[in-house]
């Protein structure tokens, strides 16, 4: 005997029309680009940074005063200053990062955190880092004095103090700080850094924001002439006075 068709009814109707569950979303991890890791270098705080090149090839993070500036990768500490020496008469250029502390990872790239409100303790040249240990407070030292508290952070290699420009930022760090922050650990700029050095020289000429400002010059003063005291050719007395002025009048 053939079996009767079953007739749909509209809840079997409304089922059959219904897409199939989606699946739960799988996490894939990045792809691992290099062999080293990075980590954001403002901790535990919110921020904001530029992405653009304005004068130089570095960025401001801003954050709150006092928020924990970590070592972005493992390295050793290189140049460490403690002390804000940066005055608005003179602006001198050594001085515009106020404190300030660099790194140079083992990827070979040199990292720097300025305008700092302190060094953490124990910080000094030659000192071995993890990524993310304490370096500093996020501050408004050096050029910063008169605006919100943040972060200057600038990549380049490893120069001496006397090219201070170098230090300042020569690897545009946006692309490498969007990466670390998202999740992608392992966006390296040892390559762009390494190529860069390679085209400039390891000590190429400061080009931009280099010269300090002249203090003004002190007005001169003109010796005043001194009185003494004479005798009018031995014929008055000692209340007799003359001036001997040390400069000819008219240039005589």
């Amino acid at each position: 005997a053939t079996a009767a068709t079953p007739t749909p009814t509209p809840e079997h109707q409304a089922a059959a029309e219904q897409p199939p569950a989606a699946a739960a979303p799988v996490n894939v991890p990045p792809p691992t680009l290099s062999k080293h890791t990075y980590t954001f270098p403002v901790e535990d705080c919110k921020t904001t940074y530029q992405r653009k090149l304005l004068v130089l090839p570095k960025t401001t993070i801003w954050a709150q005063e006092g928020c924990a500036f970590v070592a972005p990768v493992g390295g050793v500490v290189d140049e460490v200053n403690t002390q804000d020496r940066w005055s608005p008469g003179t602006d001198a250029g050594p001085d515009r990062e106020g404190r300030f502390v660099t790194i140079i990872g083992d990827d070979g790239v040199r990292y720097l955190g300025g305008h700092l409100e302190s060094v953490a303790e124990g910080i000094k040249p030659g000192v071995r880092v993890k990524p993310g240990r304490l370096l500093g407070r996020v501050g408004r030292s050096g050029n910063a004095r008169d605006t919100g508290s943040n972060l200057y952070f600038a990549i380049s290699w490893k120069t001496g103090p006397a090219y201070w420009w170098v230090r300042r930022g020569m690897v545009e760090p946006w692309d490498y700080l969007d990466a670390w922050q998202s999740g992608n650990r392992t966006f390296s700029p040892r390559e762009e850094t390494l190529k860069l050095r390679k085209k400039l020289g390891e000590t190429p000429p400061c080009t931009v924001q280099c010269a300090s400002k002249q203090p003004p010059a002190e007005p001169s003063k003109a010796p005043k002439p001194r009185p003494t005291r004479g005798n009018d050719d031995n014929r008055g007395s000692d209340d007799v006075v003359t001036i001997e002025p040390e400069i000819a009048p008219f240039g005589q």
